[in-house]
């Protein structure tokens, strides 16, 4: 069955809707359905087939009564299975919480968006707890990366199915969580927009936390320009107030400190075209060595991951009783670790991180982003992931190794495609900036996406 309106951005969607053009009712039923009869049913857990109707209609009737509530009226989203949802346990990608209490009202920024006249459509699949940047999934089965073409290969997490629903073209934004890269590494593996906010830009009440020093939010979509009007509304906003950068006022630092270690040779080709196709319209880029970043693993490598030992304190109760035998095996693993991070190792981490935090302030003049590879490589394949867990580890750790270190030091970070590597499958190209820049780093990415990534 054809569906006409999808595989769209929300601003092609947003045209169609407030001229007329399309009804919100129309859409959100085009949605639903493609969602049921996908070939992929890993991707959502749930669909909110009763909520997206009344809203739907709702939006319907605003459009045809002259009362808009803005661009994104009428707009279908689809929600991590970590945001509360009234009427629903969340889950967060586990069996353990099915059995929790439903929740009694929607997270702060469902409200939000329900309030730009966002419809919601479901909650999509994630790795368990949020805690992997791969996106399998034992319980709820693991979405597939669409966009491949020779093998089944991995989405992406932790929020795979928001990656996976956006990339099939069953909704044009998904919201998920970063807490080591969980919006930048999925979007850059299925050749999408991702925007990691600053920790702390939006609420995170009604948010099922995974290590809360370093967790935030931020939409998976088709374009810079839907992340900044999906990140206005989420602040409840009426409309964004991005100014749109010039090229010849962006200057850009690319690290030569271990984020291009053992990197593809199509992930390099791909960011090394994209910085060459920058430089030739104007933008500034310089390229610096980064010891903070050694740093960062030097500290996690002394005391232990703050993210694992933020998740073993969450957990901890689930690990030591029959819980632990209905979780991902993998999730398991990593979380236990935890238990050997002892609070005098956490404090130092804590200490150490502002040390690196002030120390990488000073690394960047004050309207300079840096640039450098999303993750490494492509999508790996899944098999050989979901048969060794020896391998699963390397290969989680090597995915998570760019990004994580904008959570650690607290950035925010907008994920670009910017072409294809190995397989034909897409290269992100991370552009990123200190806490609190989210407006001069929207800005500058809306001004160089068409240089990154030219469609042709």
């Amino acid at each position: 069955m054809a569906y006409p309106h999808l595989g769209k951005s929300i601003a092609q969607l947003s045209v169609l809707m407030q001229s007329g053009t399309l009804d919100p009712v129309e859409l959100a039923e085009e949605s639903l359905d493609a969602i049921r009869s996908h070939q992929d049913q890993a991707i959502f857990i749930s669909l909110l087939e009763e909520r997206a109707r009344e809203e739907a209609v709702a939006a319907s009737k605003r459009l045809r009564d002259g009362r808009s509530r803005g661009l994104l009226d009428g707009i279908p989203i689809a929600w991590k299975d970590l945001f509360a949802i009234r009427g629903l346990p969340t889950t967060a990608g586990s069996a353990v919480l099915a059995r929790e209490a439903p929740a009694a009202k929607d997270a702060d920024v469902v409200e939000a968006l329900a309030a730009a006249g966002m419809v919601s459509v479901g909650r999509v699949n994630m790795s368990e707890f949020a805690f992997s940047g791969l996106g399998l999934n034992p319980h709820y089965g693991t979405p597939l990366n669409p966009v491949s073409t020779d093998v089944e290969r991995v989405p992406g997490g932790s929020s795979s199915g928001s990656a996976v629903a956006v990339a099939s073209g069953l909704v044009p934004v998904s919201i998920g969580t970063d807490t080591g890269g969980s919006v930048r590494i999925p979007s850059a593996f299925n050749g999408l927009v991702g925007y990691k906010a600053s920790r702390g830009r939006y609420s995170m009440d009604g948010v099922f936390p995974l290590a809360t020093s370093l967790d935030s939010l931020g939409p998976l979509c088709r374009s810079v320009q839907d992340a900044i009007w999906v990140d206005a509304a989420m602040r409840r906003l009426t409309a964004p107030v991005i100014v749109h950068a010039n090229l010849k006022d962006i200057s850009l630092v690319v690290p030569e400190t271990v984020v291009m270690d053992d990197i593809e040779d199509g992930v390099r080709q791909a960011f090394d075209s994209a910085i060459e196709r920058l430089q030739q319209a104007g933008v500034r880029v310089r390229r610096a060595a980064f010891p903070t970043f050694n740093g960062v693993f030097e500290l996690m490598a002394k005391h232990g991951p703050m993210v694992t030992a933020e998740a073993y304190a969450l957990h901890y109760h689930r690990l030591s009783g029959p819980d632990a035998a209905e979780m991902d095996r993998r999730v398991v693993a990593r979380t236990s670790l935890g238990e050997k991070i002892g609070l005098i190792d956490y404090i130092a981490l804590l200490k150490g991180r502002e040390r690196l935090i002030e120390e990488f302030a000073t690394a960047t003049a004050p309207n300079e982003f840096i640039a450098y590879p999303t993750v490494a490589h492509v999508a790996p394949p899944l098999a050989p992931l979901r048969d060794d867990d020896d391998l699963f580890v390397k290969t989680n750790g090597k995915t998570l190794r760019n990004t994580l270190i904008g959570n650690f030091l607290d950035c925010c970070g907008v994920s670009l495609p910017c072409g294809a590597g190995d397989g034909g499958m897409p290269v992100g190209f991370l552009l990123s900036a200190k806490r609190g820049q989210d407006e001069q780093l929207l800005a500058a990415a809306l001004a160089v996406e068409q240089v990154v990534f030219p469609r042709v």
